[in-house]
């Protein structure tokens, strides 16, 4: 049996799986593959794959809430659409108006889709992030949740809707726990899978006995336990994502805890305001805001490149309602800025729908496109030594923000971005200028790369050494600067 995907021993910021270094990248769909019956994963994959996207993301017990910004996504089934791992038995009436669910019945159709999706996924070499659990968020989304007691004939307890990320009920803890224990050991077999423990759980809620902050970090605690338990008898062992809880009032998405003393292998962070680390506050774009906030996401994920797990960007909703170039532009400046500062980052592309399940013919020539050639450049330098290097940046042009990922020395990749926000009308406009860096003496070749095309400027010589000035060409938005020592190295 193949090792499942692991932290790479040589840089604890990516991973080796099937030996090679991987960084996750990826524009996917909303997480609904298996449990919307409609939805043609074969065709999603396929072009995942096709575009070198490295991660997907699949929820295992959620059904989202349709809603006016986004009607439509895989993870909001229409009703006799919806998959679980449960079978509907009735004869009563759940509160979607189809028949409830026996927890104690597993749905072979729900298992059957379940390890068809993720052994494509393997044979593509794509990773899947398997979420068990999710937040609830409020009492519509909890009256789709299987687990209500209303929609099943097993009994639990009646509860507030933010107690369900909390150890209080027994009953419904048990049957968390137990669907922890199905999942895993469904599918420890696949070396190509991340565990995650629950998707943007909080405490805090601003009404009188919900559970706090601790309380849901203390369930979280628990379930990273029930995987490691769970797996401790199997051939395989998974890493586990995921973060402490956040606070709903007032709003902080905490991450110190995450990074230290907490039970998972990989950080993820939805990139969003008032995110903090080590006591400082990260404004990261507001959701579905058209917000670049590019300087804000390289600076956390910087600030936090120092702790020993990797730092997942993960679901990026800051302009995935907008599905046009601005949108798609902002998308490609935050995913290019958190790989070349050494984290890893997964933007939701809500082109891609029942139906349509690699996107449309724009999405294609634009951010499934832009996706692919991040992939495919991040994967060509020296990952396991590569290094965030924003400190060789002496000065850049006006109006742009510098990401650097370097072996020192030998090869540098300096990323320059157009930071200017939509609203300021010179936002996109042509950039020009010189940009001053510091090289250990000796001699390099140069050229320019395109995020957007994905081709190379022809290599030309550079003498290296302090204070080498650049001058660069003429670019909108942005542009990256490949510099390598002595030999032309570019594939």
């Amino acid at each position: 049996m193949t090792p499942a995907i692991r932290i790479h021993p040589q840089n604890p910021k990516i991973f080796e799986f099937r030996g090679k270094p991987l960084a996750l990248i990826t524009a996917t769909e909303h997480y609904g593959s298996v449990i919307n019956r409609p939805f043609r994963f074969e065709r999603y994959l396929a072009d995942a794959a096709e575009k070198k996207i490295t991660l997907t993301r699949l929820f295992t017990l959620f059904r989202e809430l349709q809603s006016f910004c986004n009607p439509y996504s895989t993870a909001k089934p229409e009703t006799p659409d919806f998959i679980t791992p449960y079978r509907r038995v009735g004869p009563a009436k759940a509160l979607d108006g189809e028949p409830q669910f026996d927890l104690d019945q597993p749905n072979p159709e729900y298992f059957d889709r379940l390890h068809r999706f993720l052994s494509l996924a393997s044979d593509y070499g794509i990773i899947v992030e398997v979420t068990l659990l999710s937040n609830t968020y409020g009492d519509p989304v909890w009256m789709l949740n299987p687990l209500n007691p209303k929609n099943n004939v097993n009994q639990i307890e009646t509860i507030h809707w933010s107690e369900y990320m909390t150890c209080r009920h027994p009953k419904l803890f048990e049957r968390q726990v137990q669907h922890i224990q199905r999942i895993v050991r469904e599918t420890n077999r696949y070396d190509n899978i991340i565990y995650e423990i629950c998707n943007e759980p909080g405490g805090n809620v601003d009404e009188a006995g919900t559970p706090s902050v601790d309380e849901v970090n203390r369930w979280l605690i628990a379930l990273a336990g029930v995987i490691r338990d769970t797996e401790k008898d199997l051939p395989n062992r998974h890493l586990v994502s995921g973060q402490e809880a956040f606070t709903y009032s007032p709003w902080e998405q905490s991450s110190t805890l995450s990074f230290r003393n907490f039970p998972i292998d990989i950080v993820n962070m939805h990139p969003l305001p008032n995110t903090t680390y080590d006591g400082k506050s990260y404004d990261q774009g507001t959701f579905m805001s058209k917000q670049l906030k590019i300087r804000a996401v390289r600076d956390f994920c910087l600030a936090a490149y120092k702790e020993p797990k990797p730092l997942n960007l993960d679901e990026d909703n800051v302009a995935s309602q907008y599905k046009d170039p601005d949108g798609w532009t902002i998308h490609r400046k935050r995913a290019w800025i958190t790989a070349l500062s050494g984290a890893h980052y997964d933007m939701i592309d809500f082109s891609i729908i029942n139906y349509s399940e690699t996107g449309t013919e724009a999405s294609q020539r634009h951010i499934r496109s832009w996706i692919k050639n991040l992939s495919e450049f991040i994967h060509s330098i020296d990952l396991v030594r590569a290094r965030p290097a924003v400190h060789i940046i002496q000065r850049c042009p006006s109006h742009t923000l510098p990401a650097v990922m370097a072996v020192e020395g030998e090869d540098y990749a300096i990323y320059l971005a157009d930071e200017r926000e939509l609203d300021d009308p010179d936002a996109g406009k042509p950039i020009s200028g010189e940009i001053v860096i510091d090289l250990p003496a000796g001699e390099y070749q140069i050229a320019c790369y395109s995020p957007v095309s994905g081709l190379y400027s022809p290599w030309i010589p550079l003498p290296g050494g302090p204070s080498t000035r650049i001058q660069i060409p003429t670019f909108c938005h942005d542009l990256l600067l490949n510099i390598c020592r002595g030999k032309n190295n570019a594939s």
